[in-house]
């Protein structure tokens, strides 16, 4: 590395790790500084933290038990639109959570399609609202999710491996035995533990389905303390249990994330002979037509339902819509001008730099937004009126979640693009902007696209902080197209819902697209 490079990424690097710990760690010390104590805590409250852990432990459990069939499916089969499906299951990672709730309502909710027709066969109706409603909304959101992490398992077991096996007349039980359960050993925890986290952070799931004495996550008492209560120094105590909770889970994750270097090998999964047999086709076709049954359906329904309300949908949300483009796109520069400078500074500065550098820079998936929409309140209230800075606040803090996604996506370019052409560019002494502008900005089109469209989808969909600190007039799309569900306005509301994928997938695609087009230099 050039030496007259340091002092840039230095301070570029600092001042990005210095705001990331002030929008993580700082919050959680404001946060903590108002928590008063465990005796703080009623009956209510330590049934939130019960339910938390227990709906993120049956939801990730369902979530894993239920992709492996898919999964296994998914790499022993080849059909046509297969390449789609598996393209599908990564759909809803940037799907807004509101917008799968609405599809959920669509298809399990009282007047939906599936309660509808038990009705009409004299069967009892399921309900959508309670405990039942969160598992069911965090197993429809985060099956796609483990099917995806699972299936890379399957498809990293290499070829010369299942050679062997056919070489040896295993038969099918013999390659579970000897092949696919040693591989699910080692990929199924790390996808437990992923979604597990994901459902301790989700609000907009418990806002939408939860609620009541006995559905109430911590996310949501958060924002029952902080909203209706404006109890701050309970919210902060809760914000303080969140932060501790998924750190837990964080370190958990790290301990048990182990490289899988026994299933090295030189090529792919070469043709399942053993899942030639009748049986195992009809249960692979099965897993398949459930699990996208399962997930096309609901958001047929509303993505349907919503084109002829799209074009009635009231000013509110048009100008709502507006709001949520303006704060993605901040966001997302934000985003990537935190992520590259970080990178850059822990490539600087060796192996202790690159862990110190892509440690900060994971620090947000520790501590949830309402965690941090809190303590940035707690920290503005004093000088200012914190409505004032909802928008700022709501920039800021999508930002930080969107972080640590954007460094893994960068982190691993960069590394490449040093090795390859470090020693080159310092040579030509190409240091500075210079550096940045004629190598790493042209070299890293591809992920810096990608990092950018993922983080604007991101941000385009949350509900979380805004519903602090929002009041009339500056409503984001999500939030609008929560207020016209909770005002049972159900039509417009799927026009809304429409518009937002339309937005959040268009925003990726643009960003995507725009970072591969003409990015061969």
């Amino acid at each position: 590395m050039a030496r007259r490079a340091v002092p840039l990424r230095a301070v570029f690097g600092a001042a990005s790790a210095a705001l990331m710990l002030t929008l993580t760690l700082g919050t959680l010390i404001a946060v903590a500084m108002r928590a008063e104590g465990v005796s703080g805590f009623g009956p209510g409250d330590w049934g939130a933290i019960r339910f938390t852990i227990t709906q993120a432990l049956i939801s990730a459990a369902l979530s894993v038990l239920g992709a492996i069939p898919v999964a296994r499916a998914l790499a022993r089969r080849r059909f046509a639109g297969r390449g789609f499906v598996i393209a599908l299951l990564g759909a809803p990672f940037i799907l807004p959570v509101i917008v799968a709730v609405l599809g959920l309502v669509a298809a399990f909710g009282q007047n939906g399609i599936i309660n509808s027709a038990l009705q009409a066969l004299g069967l009892p109706t399921v309900s959508l609202y309670g405990f039942h409603g969160v598992i069911l909304a965090h197993v429809f959101y985060n099956l796609p999710l483990a099917t995806r992490l699972i299936l890379q398992g399957w498809l990293a077991v290499p070829g010369e491996k299942m050679r062997l096996a056919g070489s040896l007349n295993f038969a099918p039980r013999d390659i579970q035995r000897h092949i696919e359960w040693p591989m699910l050993r080692e990929t199924a925890p790390g996808a437990f533990l992923v979604i597990f986290l994901l459902c301790l952070t989700s609000f907009a799931v418990a806002l939408a389905v939860g609620g009541g004495p006995r559905a109430t996550t911590v996310e949501l008492a958060i924002y029952q303390a902080f909203r209706f209560d404006f109890d701050l120094g309970k919210a902060a105590l809760l914000a303080l249990v969140q932060f501790g909770l998924c750190a837990c889970v964080g370190l958990v994750a790290f301990w048990i994330a182990l490289p899988q270097t026994a299933m090295a090998g030189l090529d792919g999964v070469q043709r399942r002979w053993d899942a030639d047999g009748l049986a195992l086709r009809i249960q692979d076709c099965a897993a398949i037509g459930l699990a996208c049954l399962f997930l096309i359906g609901p958001m047929t329904l509303v993505l349907w339902g919503g084109v002829p309300a799209l074009i009635d949908l009231p000013g509110t949300v048009w100008r709502a819509a507006g709001t949520s483009i303006a704060i993605a796109l901040v966001s997302m520069a934000l985003t990537l001008c935190l992520s590259l400078s970080l990178v850059m500074w822990a490539e600087g500065g060796g192996r202790a730099g690159r862990a110190l550098g892509e440690g900060i820079g994971a620090l947000a998936l520790a501590a949830s937004p309402l965690v941090m929409g809190t303590g940035l309140f707690i920290l503005i209230f004093p000088f200012a009126n914190p409505q004032d800075l909802a928008l700022s606040v709501t920039i800021a803090v999508n930002a930080a979640v969107s972080v640590p996604f954007a460094v893994r996506v960068l982190a691993p370019a960069l590394r490449e693009l040093e090795a390859s052409y470090g020693a080159l560019a310092d040579s030509l002494a190409l240091s500075g902007w210079a550096r940045l502008r004629w190598l790493i900005l042209p070299r890293l089109r591809r992920p810096l696209g990608f990092a950018a469209g993922l983080s604007a989808a991101l941000s385009m969909g949350d509900l979380g902080v805004i519903t602090l600190f929002s009041q009339q007039g500056n409503e984001t799309l999500p939030l609008a197209m929560y207020q016209l569900m909770g005002a049972y306005r159900l039509d417009q509301a799927a026009g809304a819902a429409l518009l937002l994928v339309l937005l959040s997938f268009g925003l990726f695609w643009a960003f995507d697209r725009g970072g591969r087009v003409n990015a061969d230099t």
